[in-house]
This record gives structure tokens, C-alpha cells and sequence, in this order.
């Protein structure tokens, strides 16, 4: 630092400790609210020219911007940032200082990785190796400790190898390609015999990852061999399988691809699975547990997929194959096929946590309405009505009563909220979030809160809303069970976006906010482990599909984390689908969770069907859930937006059979 520059950073440092001295407290909140604001500017102005590796725009700074940015609390990361860019020409002590100065931040944390994988992959694997034992070792992360074993038997260090080498290799999956040269070594020393190879071909039978059996097959002999391919076959062609091996030799291997078999056509074909199990079944001597667990599954499934005689194979099942989920299916077969008493019997065996569930509370009710005891209703309804929820208000419909929206908010403390405010994780949480970095922000606000008193996680809860901060806001809420500040929980960000994509989708902005809720919590950047993206969770291929058609720009992965033009994508993604069932917001919701065609395969094979009894025989769990959700959401968020009630059962079409490609809904 030349002499002008440190002359000027004091002056600069003095200005401010004069100003906070003879200021109040709330003059010196406003100074420090200030500051953070033109702190957050010029990181922001920054931060896309480092993240490409470029320090230049932070030098080009005026003197007094540099030492502001300097003391922002972001300013590790932006740091972090550019040694992440330059990692591979950056030197060992500049990391090592960072690292000393930071280790206890994220972006510390995840620098050391980077730098830790870079030595790795300049092979220099004793550098390696060095960190590897300071910060890793212990932690069971295959692809590091793998790449620490490397470095042990390049040192030459075989004894500290051979066991922990043995232990990564005996598993049924494949390992990280960081392993491979860990593995060849193990043969190299001939520490891998006939003994390890079956028993790792166990285990990957066992798990059912057969391309990995095959492999370890052929270093057994060509009976493994053979065996591997029997079990390709019963995975791939179930049927032909089942009918090929029916009269096949009694042998324990076979009985176990007989029922992987008999379960994997189920999945596709249970009616042709029962036909072809009944008739393997009494050919080979299946123990009494494999039986059990084969027919529970044909007759769920068959339940499941609305065939007939599924409530006749959930009944006969033994009692040792009775449990939660065949109950479920029972009652719910009875209640598709609308037998109300039959439905009654079926709800009083279960377990008294299930029969007291909201579910069940309402089609108890429903069932005894129907069966002509609707007086013995009332009380249970009238008791459910009081609910907040998807059931709550089906229950409320039925009573023609208003729904249970009082608004209960959560009380602010404004001296905690203040200490709260205030402190330095906290405000780095915060900023991130502010700055655009929000999953980082995530991450450290949910750390912060995990030791939080509960008190403190309320007033966490209402910071975080006041912020905009929805998502954390709602999750943190809600980890108390705090579910009463409908405000907090059923925010109205992008509110301009939702209104106007919905109005040109010609969808209720209610129900966009329905999805988009349940999809995302709104978090803008938000990823599935299925590849959807963003606030309404688009898949890449549909939102390109979506903007070609309604001729919009695309870019990708930009344009989805965009919340204008993901809202704009999913709200006429949403709307397609609403023309393609006719207008029925259950089949449309549906479909949006788990794609049209399956829904279309979830269609009743003729006549109509109940939309609450057709929501309730969904085969998907998840799915189920999410139209429940999605609906119960939709009400709340009318009330939010307009302040009346939109009752839940006017959104209940009638569920019609498929009519060529045509699906028709009407009330």
C-alpha cells in the first residue's frame, strides 16, 4: 500500500468513528444501513468480472469505493471468488492465508476443496495429501479419500492402503472413477480374489446394478456370467421371463429372479404379473416371506393403477401382509368404487394415528352421509372446518361455512429483532441473499437457525419476511409449527408478474401462486434432482418448447432463474395444460407434477368420476399430496389477493374418461 493510500484510508476510518461517536443509535443505524447499501452496489458491480477470473475491476476502483468494498462483510467472498477463477496459477500461500484468515466461512471452505482437487489434478498428490489429512480424512467422501489413497501408495505406504482400499471396493454400486487406480492396484497385489469378487457380486445383485454384476462376473467364471445375463433378462422382459422359467430348475437364484421379475411386470402390467406369478408360484418352493411381499405388491398395484378385483386381492391378503398402505388402498378402492359402508369398515381397522388423520376424518364423514347417518357427521365435520386445509376447507364446503383465514400474525419483538439484525452472521446471510447469492445465503441462514432458541426463530421468521426473503421466512415459520401468519406464509412476491403472465395465459394468478408456492417456495434459482429449474420449476426442454411457441426469447438456463420469464414460461405451460383437460384445474395441477402422460393413463376408463375421490386413487404419493396442496394454496392465495372466498369445490370438475385425444371436464 503506497503512503496516499494509507493516509487516505485513515482519514476515511477516523471520518466514521467521529460520526459514530456523537450519533444516536438510530443515526448510527442509518449510517450503517447506508453504508451496506453502497457496499452491496459495488459488489454487484463487481462480482460477474471477478467471477470470470478478473481482478481488474475491483483495482480500478476509486480509492475510498476500494476500502468500502474492502470492509464489507461479502468481501471474503468476492475474494474466495477470484482465487476460485485463478485457481490453477494462484500460489499455495495466498490460499494458505486465506484460508487461515477465513476457515470458518463457507467460501473458505469451499476454496480449500477447489484448491485441495486442484493439487490432485496436477497430480501432485503429496501436496494433496497434506490437506486431505488436516481437513478430510474421517469424513467417508469416496472420491477424496480415494484420491488420498493414490497418494499413500505413490509414497509408498501400502499397509495404510490395503484396508481402507478393500472397504471402498466391496460395495454394489460402482465407484467414483477416482477409485479406479486405487482398484487396479489392489489386483496389481493380487489382494483381490475369487473370494472378494463373489462377494462383491452379491452385493451388486443385491442392489440390483447387474451392468456392474456382469463386469465382476466375468472375473469369477462363465456360471456367473450366465446368471448375470437371467437377471438382465428378468429386468428387461419381465414377461418373457416369467413364462420361459416357469418349469425352470428349482434353485434359490432362480426363485429370486422369479419375484424381481414378477415385481418389475407388475409395475408395467399388474393383472398380467398375477396371472403369470400364480401360475410360477406353485412350480418352485418361494419361501412364505417372498410370497407375502409378491402378492402385497401385485394387489397394491393393481389398486393402485384402479383395476378390477383389487379390493378382492388387498382382502385376501394374509395377515401377515396386512399393513398401513394396504389399509389405505383398501379404503380408497372402496371409496372409488363408492362403498360407503364397506369404506366405513375399511377406515375402522386402522391405526388410530391414521383413522385420525384429516384424510380419513373427512371421508369418514362423507361415508356416513352417504350411507343416510348424517346427523352423526356434524360434530366431526363442524371440528375439521376449523382447519386450515385442504380437508378443512372440503369440510367447510359441505357445511356452507366460511373458512378457517383467520390471519393469527406473528408478534415482533423489535428489541430481538434489532440484536438479531445486527449480528454478523446474520447480516452476511442477508446480504448474500441481497446480492444475488442466494442459495449461499440459504445455506448459512439455515445454519444460523438450526441453533437458534425458539423465540429467536420466530423473530428469524418475521426478519426473513420483512426482508422478502420468502422462502426462509415460511421454512422457518414452519419449523415451529408456526402456521397461523398467513401474510408470512402466502406471500404475493412478483405479484405484477403473476397478474399479468395470467391474464395473458388466461389463468387465475391464484393458482399460478398455488404452484409456484409448492414448486419453489419462491426461490427464483431453485434446481430439482430432476433438472426443473427455478420458481415454477420448468424442465430446460419444456420452457424452450413453451417460449418457441409463444415466441419469446430463450437462453436457457438465464432465461429460467429470470422470475419474470420463468413466471411468464409456467404460466403458459400451466395454461396448456388446463386446454388439454378441458379446463379441470385437478387434472391440469396433476399433470403439471408428474407430466400428461401419466395423468391421461390415470383417467377413468369410462363414465366420470368424483374429482375429490379421483385426487384421492392417484398412484403417486408425491403427486397426491401436491394437488391437495396446490388447491388448498389456490383458496388461501384468493383470500390474500381479494379478501373473499373461493371455495375449494368449485374447482372440482368431473372427471371424464379419455375421448380420443380430447379430455373433457365438466362440473
Amino acid at each position: 500500500m503506497t503512503l496516499p493510500n494509507a493516509v487516505h484510508r485513515l482519514c476515511v476510518t477516523v471520518g466514521v468513528i467521529i460520526i459514530a461517536a456523537y450519533a444516536g443509535p438510530t443515526a448510527r443505524a442509518e449510517v450503517a444501513a447506508t453504508q451496506l447499501e453502497r457496499q452491496r452496489a459495488l459488489f454487484q458491480t463487481v462480482f460477474k468480472s471477478v467471477e470470470r477470473g478478473a481482478w481488474t475491476a475491483v483495482d480500478d476502483l476509486p480509492l475510498d469505493d476500494r476500502h468500502a468494498l474492502e470492509q464489507y462483510v461479502l468481501w471474503p467472498d468476492l475474494r474466495a471468488t477470484w482465487l476460485r477463477a485463478n485457481i490453477d496459477s494462484v500460489s499455495a500461500s495466498e490460499v494458505d492465508d486465506f484460508v487461515q484468515q477465513y476457515g470458518t466461512l463457507r467460501a473458505a471452505r469451499e476454496l480449500r476443496y477447489r484448491y485441495a482437487l486442484d493439487f490432485a489434478q496436477r497430480n501432485d498428490l503429496p501436496g494433496y495429501l497434506r490437506i486431505y489429512e488436516q481437513f478430510y480424512q474421517g469424513q467417508d467422501v469416496e472420491k477424496l479419500d480415494c484420491l488420498a489413497l493414490q497418494a499413500e501408495i505413490q509414497a509408498g505406504r501400502h499397509r495404510r492402503v490395503e484396508l481402507r482400499a478393500i472397504d471402498l471396493w466391496m460395495v454394489g454400486k460402482s465407484q467414483v472413477s477416482e477409485c479406479d487406480p486405487v482398484f487396479e492396484y489392489l489386483d496389481e497385489q493380487r489382494l483381490l480374489g475369487l473370494v472378494e469378487y463373489q462377494k462383491r457380486y452379491r452385493l451388486a445383485v443385491e442392489a440390483r446394478n447387474f451392468t456392474l454384476a456382469r463386469w465382476l462376473a466375468k472375473k469369477i467364471d462363465q456360471h456367473h456370467v450366465d446368471e448375470t445375463t437371467e437377471w438382465l433378462k428378468a429386468e428387461k422382459e419381465p414377461a418373457d421371463f416369467l413364462q420361459r422359467k416357469r418349469n425352470g430348475s428349482d434353485t434359490e437364484v432362480l426363485r429370486q429372479q422369479l419375484t424381481y421379475a414378477a415385481e418389475r411386470l407388475t409395475y408395467r402390467d399388474p393383472e398380467n404379473a398375477l396371472k403369470l406369478w400364480e401360475r410360477v408360484s406353485d412350480q418352485h418352493k418361494f419361501s412364505a416371506a417372498q410370497k407375502l411381499l409378491t402378492a402385497r405388491h401385485i394387489a397394491l398395484w393393481t389398486a393402485r393403477d384402479g383395476l378390477p378385483g383389487a379390493y378382492k386381492l388387498l382382502l385376501e391378503l394374509p395377515p401377515a401382509a396386512q399393513n398401513d398402505e394396504v389399509l389405505r388402498w383398501r379404503a380408497r378402492t372402496s371409496l372409488r368404487e363408492s362403498r360407503w359402508q364397506r369404506l366405513l369398515a375399511d377406515i375402522a381397522l386402522m391405526a388410530d394415528s391414521e383413522r385420525s388423520s384429516d384424510e380419513w376424518r373427512y371421508w369418514q364423514a362423507i361415508a356416513l352421509i352417504e350411507s343416510g347417518q348424517a346427523q352423526a357427521t356434524v360434530t366431526d365435520l363442524e371440528s375439521l372446518s376449523l382447519e386450515r386445509s385442504f380437508y378443512g376447507f372440503l369440510a367447510a364446503d359441505k357445511l356452507s361455512k366460511e373458512y378457517a383465514l383467520d390471519n393469527a400474525t406473528l408478534l415482533a419483538d423489535e428489541v430481538k429483532l434489532a440484536e438479531l439484525e445486527t449480528r454478523p452472521d446474520v447480516i452476511r446471510a442477508r446480504e448474500l441473499f441481497l446480492v444475488g447469492l442466494d442459495s449461499r445465503g440459504r445455506s448459512e441462514w439455515d445454519t444460523i437457525v438450526q441453533y437458534l432458541p425458539d423465540d429467536d426463530k420466530i423473530q428469524a421468521a418475521i426478519l426473513a419476511h420483512r426482508w422478502g426473503w420468502h422462502s426462509r421466512a415460511i421454512a422457518t415459520a414452519a419449523s415451529l409449527g408456526e402456521y397461523g401468519d398467513l401474510s408470512l406464509r402466502y406471500p404475493l412476491p412478483y405479484k405484477e408478474n403473476f397478474e399479468a403472465s395470467s391474464t395473458l395465459a388466461r389463468i387465475s394468478p391464484t393458482w399460478a401462486y398455488g404452484i409456484a408456492r409448492s414448486e419453489s417456495l419462491f426461490m427464483y434459482d431453485v434446481r430439482s434432482h430432476a433438472g426443473a429449474v427455478g420458481l415454477m420449476q420448468l424442465m430446460p426442454a419444456t420452457g424452450r418448447d413453451v417460449a418457441e411457441k409463444i415466441q419469446v426469447p430463450y437462453a436457457g438456463l438465464t432465461t429460467l432463474i429470470d422470475p419474470a420469464s420463468n413466471i411468464r414460461l409456467g404460466t403458459t405451460y400451466l395454461a396448456q395444460m388446463s386446454e388439454r383437460y378441458g379446463g379441470n384445474q385437478v387434472l391440469a395441477t396433476a399433470a403439471y407434477n408428474a407430466g400428461p402422460h401419466r395423468v391421461d393413463q390415470w383417467l377413468p376408463a369410462d363414465g366420470t368420476i368424483d374429482a375429490r375421490i379421483w385426487i384421492e386413487n392417484i398412484p403417486f404419493n408425491e403427486t397426491r399430496e401436491y394437488v391437495k396442496r396446490v388447491l388448498a394454496a389456490q383458496a388461501i392465495f384468493h383470500w390474500r389477493m381479494t379478501g373473499k372466498i373461493r371455495r375449494l369445490s368449485d374447482e372440482l370438475l368431473l372427471v371424464q374418461a379419455a375421448q380420443g385425444t380430447l379430455r373433457v371436464a365438466r362440473r
